[in-house]
């Protein structure tokens, strides 16, 4: 692993040394202030680079096109909003995605199932341990955005998110977020229109450089990616981690992500 991941600047397989422990408060102070954290370049240049050119051609011949119109919360209605609410405003996400099936092998699930990075994961989360995902689809995917695509604004419906990057884009597709948008007391449906029609000066960008991993809370916090500029995709894995083990998508889950249930 040490040929893939840096671990000399991250210490991940050091667990309960001075070094990692303050690589876990380091990353458990970010995540107090930003609501996420990252590891930059964690994966090695040539190990991105190798990983990229490696799904690349998966990617142009087997990948699945999710494209929709959502709303910011990916569900067919608010109860309490009414359906023309500015809160509801319909914006476009087009991607295209490898399931885990698609990707054996691959230094993705390597790392994915890397059990140093799960367990400094959950204590940067303070939290007992972390499981990877049962299912044959979901617990590990790569996503990537060509040219003029976009996951456009929407909330997450884990407590976090765990992605790397394999590939940046010549330009665009910004990570965007508007942290602390909502609580769970308060849904913030002015600020969540104010949001979507482009008036909160409390939105941040940020570019990251392939090899990145980021660790975000995405609950509370809109985000989105912007639209891609130029030839080269923005590829991306995205990593599903849960408290308990043996966590599935249900049939109606995968068939909406990925088109197929099995």
């Amino acid at each position: 692993m040490h040929e893939i991941l840096d671990l000399q600047r991250y210490p991940l397989d050091q667990e309960g040394s001075a070094e990692w422990q303050a690589l876990v408060d380091s990353a458990r102070a970010e995540l107090q202030a930003n609501g996420m954290f990252n590891l930059r370049q964690l994966l090695r240049p040539h190990a991105a680079q190798q990983a990229a050119l490696a799904l690349q051609s998966v990617m142009d011949s087997q990948s699945h096109v999710h494209k929709r119109l959502h709303n910011i919360y990916f569900k067919p209605e608010i109860p309490e909003l009414a359906p023309d609410h500015p809160a509801l405003r319909k914006v476009e996400t087009v991607s295209h995605t490898l399931c885990a099936d698609q990707i054996d092998d691959s230094i993705v699930l390597r790392i994915y199932q890397y059990q140093p990075l799960i367990r400094f994961i959950a204590a940067t989360m303070d939290k007992p341990e972390l499981h990877v995902m049962e299912d044959p689809l979901a617990r590990a995917n790569v996503m990537s955005y060509r040219e003029s695509e976009a996951l456009n604004w929407h909330f997450d419906r884990a407590e976090f998110t765990t992605t790397l990057l394999l590939q940046a884009p010549e330009a665009g597709g910004e990570f965007q977020y508007r942290s602390d948008l909502r609580s769970d007391d308060n849904p913030n449906y002015d600020g969540v229109a104010k949001l979507l029609q482009g008036e909160d000066s409390q939105v941040h960008s940020l570019s990251l450089e392939a090899g990145t991993l980021n660790v975000f809370r995405g609950k509370h916090t809109a985000h989105r990616v912007t639209p891609v500029q130029g030839q080269r995709d923005r590829m991306i894995a995205v990593f599903s981690y849960y408290e308990k083990p043996g966590v599935l998508f249900s049939a109606e889950e995968r068939l909406g992500f990925y088109g197929r249930t099995a």
